[in-house]
């Protein structure tokens, strides 16, 4: 599928993914132009712009061009990223000297899982093994694990401490990279075009939810938890996201219009609880960010966070509604 859009008297014609890119590169520009302008005539309250702007600029041309070179390279660079989330992650948690072999077998998971997408089509029912392997079988070796070793002391609270970190940084994450491994027959843009719309929309109502909220930002939604999120910001931002997805729904996946709103509606109130979530945690280690890796937004987990709800809610939605290939 080819989109055609006039520009300046002609008819541009191109493919979903690179007017995605040139539509991201728009932004972007348009950001910088926004962070060079807001701070002056509002001092104080748009200090953190540039610095976003700067880190999105890095984060766009390194997912950009993963996505360009391949699934191979895109499932290596999420790799990478789970690993760097895990390390956050597990260096902020409560863990102890003696649970480093669970948390070496922790970090093991990251290549046990992206083993699994780079194994896909080797033999049969790979995706069946992936639902379950971290979820399920990595949890179990690490409670037996811990059995073994006779850490009996923390029990509990250790195993649900490092299942968590896996699942969330690990095999939440690593659906974006599986996404990939859908053929391009699929899809309008291939699997490219779905990583593409998964990452924009996330990323996109996350941006949106931050601009409603400093416009018309006015009660409080999580107070407890997130002390700068507001109805107002969390309604309007799903609302522009749910709009967006839709519109671009036809250009970048196989949905029927009936179920491009449905995931349109799913998708960014997955994103929201995946950002609240780890701010639960974030509350109750007692940190503001996961690390300073991130000028502007933190660390990996801080930018990840609405991926870790988002993405396997977005994957198995579209595996139901359209894809063959699972």
């Amino acid at each position: 599928m080819e989109i055609t859009l006039p520009l300046f008297g002609w008819e541009v014609v191109a493919a979903p993914l690179t007017f995605g890119f040139v539509a991201v590169l728009a932004l972007l520009v348009l950001g910088t132009i926004a962070a060079l302008i807001l701070p002056r005539t509002q001092p104080g309250k748009w200090s953190d712009l540039g610095p976003r702007m700067r880190s999105w600029w890095v984060m766009a041309v390194l997912v950009g061009g993963a996505l360009l070179l391949g699934w191979q390279a895109t499932a290596i660079l999420f790799a990478f990223i789970s690993f760097l989330a895990l390390k956050e992650y597990l260096t902020l948690a409560p863990t102890r000297r003696d649970d480093r072999p669970i948390v070496l077998l922790a970090y093991l998971s990251v290549f046990l899982n992206y083993g699994l997408i780079f194994a896909d089509g080797l033999f049969e029912d790979t995706y069946q093994i992936y639902l379950v392997f971290t979820p399920v079988y990595v949890f179990l070796i690490a409670a037996a694990a811990m059995a073994w070793i006779g850490r009996t002391e923390g029990y509990l609270a250790t195993v649900g401490i490092v299942h968590w970190g896996t699942v969330v940084c690990v095999y939440n994450i690593g659906y974006i990279a599986y996404l990939m491994r859908v053929p391009d027959a699929e899809a309008p843009a291939g699997g490219a075009g779905l990583v593409f719309l998964l990452i924009f929309i996330t990323q996109f109502n996350d941006v949106a939810q931050y601009c409603w909220g400093k416009a018309l930002g006015r009660t409080k939604i999580t107070p407890r938890v997130s002390p700068n999120k507001t109805w107002e910001g969390a309604i309007g931002g799903w609302i522009t996201s749910a709009v967006v997805f839709y519109l671009l729904a036809p250009y970048f996946t196989p949905l029927s219009p009936l179920h491009a709103a449905i995931m349109g509606a799913i998708v960014p109130v997955a994103g929201f609880f995946g950002d609240i979530t780890m701010s639960a945690i974030k509350r109750d280690i007692g940190v503001k960010d996961t690390s300073h890796l991130i000028p502007g937004h933190g660390g990996v987990m801080d930018r990840l966070d609405s991926l870790t709800f988002a993405a396997p809610v977005y994957f198995h939605l579209l595996a139901y509604f359209a894809l063959e290939r699972f």
